[in-house]
């Protein structure tokens, strides 16, 4: 690059950071640096266009164009040029705009004069600003060189207005941070929470975006990236027994290592940008090309240079995790995406959580449902729209986050709590009474866990026991298999606080989005069809001999109640029943207690099970029905695919009649079977599927007050009636015909 040009970019960036320092209104700055870009970059026109709201683009600046057309002209995204750079995110340089494909005349702004037209997106981490443009009346085509300073002027406009720059009297922005934001997102667990932001990852602020010296600011960069790549090499050194996490910090030591990645950010250093700067806008490339990529592998390298880049900020910053902020007394959680350990660090002090990413099945949302703390995943923008210290109401039962919401949000929001909160103590009352429908009928509810933490929740919630314990969670936040003596000392501890109640323990359910991190991921077109459950245990049995010699140990010759995941056939499950018998016969042998009673079950996930032979449902000793896995198999609706997963629904008459069909072939056979899963936890749903015959429901503590209520109130038959009837109309679900019943019965 030739030394002029490094001279006249760093002017032009060297009088933008002077402007940014006057004292000034916010649309004056504005209409300041678009006069110094034309007169920069020799163009007659210089115009800023900035988003309204996400699908509106409005003229807030310009140098050349008719000054009348300033926040009147507005257009939608995608429309003309201008838009069609806001979408794609991609540059447009024509030397003869009216003949270019989508081109769209204003006749307010007076444009038509010009023909060159040179558009960039305004963008900062991958949120998209608005667009910079320059114009002139002769046709040419613009450089590479002009296209390169337009586009850091551009990133030099998004840290501007990251810090303020145009927000007064008369501004062309709102302040950004300060405005209300509603987000919707996905329902990963239930539940309602108000509280104060803290930032898992808090944002860094680049105060400094333009330098004066830039061989300083090099090597100021040069410096980084060398704590950087010692920093990986030290991870890569310690995380030897971690392929999957050996082939990220791989990635990350490519990334640390490239020549080009180096090259493009000097660049940038030479036309005025400082060490952060360069960063940030080799950072906002690489999230806008995320959101282009649709190739799995590329967008994981894009994500891991994303990262990288985080570190690399935080070095030249300071700017750690570490801020001296205080944790407010009600936080709300925000992240990208935590792992279950980081989850379980904070603990039961958050109020909630909320994820850019995520997933229903994540392990974040499991620690998330064992802490029964709101969890809402897919948030969008969430933490480049939140700051520490924000107020935030999360709806976990709409997917919904209120973000610095007004009065009138955060009073209807109390009301609603309120409403809970009475509805709570209601439930109270009847906390010891059973669960007796209006026709005689016991139902007999029980609690999920896979904590200790949770088992408070046992006397608490007035549950009659512990339909399912997930074992795996202490085989997910541990970084090496778990000892079978510390496992034994853990399942005593659950069976002590139980005092005598049932505990069902679900052997260990890895696979499909469970991945343990010190096994060797594999790689599978679909996961979830895949190598999960009990066939992992079946055939590296090793592991489910010693969960097996863990629980029967810690049982004390108490009763003991085992039940295997993911079972599609017989075969399987006289597999994993022989595997006890051995484990059982063995510790006999050996002299240790063994249980005075041993229940084994199994969890009725695939619709293949429920045709299995006579003999399977003679010897099983119960069956507890997993719906969230089985109603992603019964609609072939994947449950992590938000696209698809709300097209099917629980009361849907083609499942109901299947389940119709389980509860005979139990008690065809005297098999005890219960309903486990989020379904079981809402009133409507467990109201029906008791009305089909299963009389024993598992679920979150927090929904057994709700479900008890709903419950007592009901005649069973009279709702199987009105089932049966929606049935024989056509109806594809009795939804609707099951609500009109209960709002006209009170």
């Amino acid at each position: 690059m030739a030394d002029g040009l490094e001279s006249e970019s760093r002017k032009l960036l060297g009088r933008l950071r002077d402007t940014m320092a006057e004292e000034a209104a916010g649309q004056e700055r504005l209409d300041k640096i678009t006069h110094l870009t034309a007169d920069s970059m020799q163009t007659e026109v210089c115009s800023v266009y900035l988003f309204r709201d996400a699908e509106t683009l409005e003229l807030c600046a310009t140098q050349g164009l008719n000054q009348e057309a300033v926040h009147q002209t507005r257009m939608k995204l995608g429309e003309g040029l201008v838009g069609r750079v806001a979408r794609y995110g991609d540059v447009v340089n024509t030397a003869d705009a009216p003949s270019e494909r989508g081109f769209r005349y204003m006749p307010e702004t007076g444009e038509e004069i010009y023909s060159s037209f040179l558009g960039v997106p305004i963008q900062r981490l991958g949120e998209k600003l608005g667009v910079l443009v320059v114009q002139s009346k002769d046709k040419r085509e613009f450089t590479a060189d002009d296209v390169y300073a337009l586009e850091v002027v551009a990133m030099v406009l998004a840290e501007m207005a990251e810090l303020g720059a145009f927000v007064g009297e008369g501004a062309a922005l709102k302040a950004l941070h300060t405005q209300a934001v509603l987000i919707r997102g996905g329902v990963g667990q239930e539940g309602t929470a108000m509280g104060h932001v803290w930032l898992h990852e808090p944002r860094v602020v680049v105060t400094n975006p333009v330098a004066d010296d830039p061989e300083k600011e090099s090597l100021r960069l040069r410096e980084a990236v060398d704590h950087l790549r010692v920093s990986v090499d030290e991870m890569l050194a310690g995380a030897s027994a971690d392929a999957e996490q050996m082939q990220v910090l791989e990635a990350y030591r490519m990334f640390a290592n490239s020549k080009g990645w180096m090259r493009r950010m000097e660049e940038d250093i030479a036309r005025g940008l400082s060490a952060e700067a360069a960063v940030e806008k080799e950072q906002s490339q690489a999230r806008a090309r995320m959101s282009q990529v649709t190739d799995g592998y590329l967008r994981e390298r894009l994500h891991d240079l994303d990262d990288l880049s985080n570190r690399l900020l935080r070095i030249l910053t300071g700017q750690g995790r570490e801020t001296g902020s205080e944790m407010p007394s009600d936080p709300v959680l925000i992240a990208r995406n935590i792992g279950p350990a980081e989850l379980l660090e904070y603990g039961r002090g958050l109020k909630g959580v909320v994820l850019e990413e995520g997933s229903v099945g994540s392990h974040a949302a499991i620690v998330a449902r064992a802490l029964a703390i709101p969890l809402i995943i897919h948030a969008d923008r969430i933490t480049n729209e939140a700051l520490n210290g924000d107020q935030i109401l999360v709806d976990g039962d709409q997917g919904i986050v209120h973000l610095r919401p007004d009065e009138q949000v955060v009073s209807a929001f109390r009301d609603k709590m309120a409403m809970q909160a009475k509805a709570q103590e209601r439930y109270a009352s009847i906390r010891e009474a059973d669960c007796i429908t209006a026709d005689g009928q016991h139902i007999h509810l029980h609690m999920n866990a896979g904590l200790m933490a949770d088992l408070p929740s046992l006397d608490n919630s007035g549950a009659e026991g512990v339909g399912l314990f997930r074992t795996e969670l202490q085989f997910l936040i541990r970084n090496q298999m778990p000892k079978r003596t510390e496992l034994a000392a853990l399942y005593k501890r659950v069976l002590d606080a139980a005092h005598g109640k049932r505990v069902v323990f679900r052997t260990l359910d890895i696979g499909s989005d469970k991945v343990l991190p010190y096994m060797k991921p594999q790689e599978e077109p679909n996961p979830a069809l895949g190598w999960r459950a009990i066939r992992v245990a079946l055939d590296r049995p090793g592991v489910m001999r010693m969960q097996l010699q863990a629980l029967l140990r810690a049982a004390e010759g108490r009763p003991l109640t085992i039940m295997f995941p993911f079972i599609a056939q017989y075969s399987e499950y006289k597999m994993a029943r022989n595997e006890v018998d051995k484990v059982l016969a063995r510790e006999t042998r050996l002299g240790h207690k063994v249980p005075e009673r041993l229940e084994i079950g199994a969890m009725l996930e695939t619709p293949s099970l429920a045709y299995a032979p006579q003999q399977f449902f003679d010897e099983v000793q119960f069956l507890s029905i997993g719906g969230n896995d089985l109603k992603q198999f019964f609609f072939a609706a994947d449950r992590e695919n938000e696209r698809v997963r709300r097209r099917y629904d629980t009361l849907n008459v083609s499942f109901l009649t299947f389940l119709e069909g389980v509860v005979r072939r139990c008690e065809d056979s005297g098999t005890h079977l219960s309903f486990c899963g989020e379904d079981a936890g809402r009133t409507v749903e467990a109201l029906c599927l008791a009305a089909m015959g299963i009389r024993n429901l598992s679920m979150r503590p927090a929904s057994i007050g709700p479900v008890k209520s709903l419950l007592m109130r009901y005649n069973l038959n009279e709702i199987r009636q009105v089932i049966h009837e929606a049935g024989a109309n056509g109806e594809q679900s009795v939804r609707n015909a099951v609500m009109t019943y209960l709002r006209e019965n009170g």
